[in-house]
């Protein structure tokens, strides 16, 4: 059968002023090439391969200067989020965040592979366009691109311009990293996948992407100088209406379980699996055929100075807490650099006070602060971070273990479904290798809920299934 995937849509864009050679590149690269220098973009993005070496980039539990981030493991067993901040992303004022929530039983190394790949491929791709615009000839990249809020007051194209540009580079870097998960030698997607929200924050300018069901919104202050709710990015769900319109016409089926009626899961046309709990997805390739596509929902908006922080979040935390309660929360945490922390202990709760009989699902947090502000390092000694560990997150060297903590690299059991105490007579080991580390652990046989509510995956295809082989 054919893919429903439909190619995305290219912007296309008018060509920019050749001008002379200013501060940091129009698109902020800030990589401006001379004839005489021969290192290509390529060797810059070999040397971001290491990520130890890259500075202002966090992806575990701390603060950057601007940013706090947080995960926590929840009850299925391995921690499947994973998040990222990079400030100085491609200029001085530009910043990177994402979060990922990985599904399935690789879902944790998926998540972990687009938060590491991804950003690459959006640098690249700017590089790329701005090498074009640029020419051969040019001895330095220009920067009349670069947007502040006055600039689209006089001129509405630039904005166009602009947007368009981001657009594509983020329509074809999720392409790309498709792309690569579909091809990696070592990492099954058959069945697992993760989500993604992005945000690029330049100056004033805010750029979005995301698929699935991670969200972003922002804490902003109305004409009565109250804190209010904004919601960024809409959650990818297959009850959507224009979701299950494609997943239909592409032959997949949508439909709740009897168990949980109010979550909408995607099924194959022939089988009952694997019960994806999300219209869009990166891997899961077993349904791309089917409806289940990568390509993401892109959105552009003007920050002002009522704007005030920026929250991320893995649907572990909008599951239990509205919008307006995690403004609620954030904006009345004692510390900026304490807020991640906080709004994920309160989910904990929440999970706890609204589903008891249910398994607490891994939350991730970024809270980015618009202002650019962040507190002292004396309020990490409540939150109970050495000064090891806040010299690691911001140094990049510290070991990511899975549950999201600085430990010596080990992978356990992936437990998406299933518990610790639930024991599954078809153990067999799986090897993958991921950035070059390969690790054993265990997988096992999906066979449905069992009193499992929200999970985003609930059974592997027959073709992983023992039982299904033995009759």
């Amino acid at each position: 059968m054919g893919s429903c995937v439909s190619t995305s849509s290219r912007s296309s864009h008018t060509n920019r002023n050749n001008g002379g050679c200013v501060s940091r590149s129009r698109l902020g690269l800030g990589m401006c090439r001379r004839k005489r220098n021969r290192k290509t973009f390529s060797d810059h993005v070999t040397t971001l391969q290491h990520f130890s070496s890259i500075p202002n980039r966090i992806f575990m539990n701390g603060k950057s200067r601007s940013s706090c981030i947080f995960t926590q493991q929840g009850r299925k067993g391995i921690n499947q989020d994973a998040m990222v901040v990079w400030e100085d992303f491609m200029s001085e004022d530009a910043t990177f965040c994402g979060v990922f929530d990985g599904h399935g039983p690789h879902g944790h190394l998926v998540a972990r592979k687009v938060r590491d790949a991804l950003p690459l491929k959006i640098l690249s791709f700017l590089h790329s366009y701005e090498s074009k615009q640029s020419g051969s000839s040019t001895t330095c990249c220009t920067g009349n691109l670069k947007l502040d809020g006055g600039d689209l007051e006089k001129d509405g194209t630039t904005e166009y311009k602009v947007g368009s540009l981001w657009r594509e580079a983020f329509l074809k870097s999720y392409k790309a990293m498709d792309k690569e998960l579909r091809s990696h030698p070592n990492l099954d997607c058959f069945c697992s996948g993760s989500t993604a929200v992005t945000i690029v924050k330049q100056g004033a300018n805010l750029f979005m992407a995301s698929i699935g069901d991670s969200r972003a919104i922002l804490g902003s202050k109305d004409g009565n100088d109250s804190m209010v709710a904004i919601q960024l990015t809409v959650d990818l769900k297959p009850d959507l209406p224009r979701e299950a319109e494609r997943i239909k016409r592409c032959k997949g089926r949508v439909f709740a379980l009897q168990d949980e009626p109010e979550v909408s899961r995607v099924w194959l046309p022939f089988d009952d699996a694997p019960g994806l709990a999300m219209a869009r997805a990166f891997g899961d390739f077993c349904l791309k055929e089917y409806g289940v596509i990568s390509i993401p929902e892109f959105s552009h908006r003007i920050l002002t100075e009522r704007d005030k922080f920026i929250v991320l979040a893995s649907d572990g935390v909008w599951d239990v807490l509205s919008n307006e309660e995690v403004v609620e929360i954030v904006s009345s945490a004692p510390s900026r650099s304490s807020a991640a922390r906080i709004l994920v202990n309160s989910a904990a709760r929440e999970w706890k006070s609204k589903y008891p009989t249910s398994k607490m699902d891994d939350c991730a947090v970024v809270c980015l602060f618009l202002d650019g502000k962040m507190d002292s390092e004396s309020d990490y000694d409540d939150q109970g971070f050495s000064s090891a560990t806040l010299q690691s997150n911001h140094s990049g060297n510290a070991v990511e273990s899975d549950d999201g903590q600085n430990s010596e690299p080990s992978l356990q059991r992936n437990f998406t479904v299933r518990s610790a105490e639930e024991h599954d007579p078809y153990k067999r080991t799986v090897e993958a290798e991921v950035n070059g580390e390969t690790a054993a652990y265990e997988d096992q046989n999906w066979s449905g809920l069992e009193g499992v509510t929200r999970v985003n995956s609930l059974v592997q295809l027959p073709r992983f299934s023992e039982e299904k082989l033995n009759t």
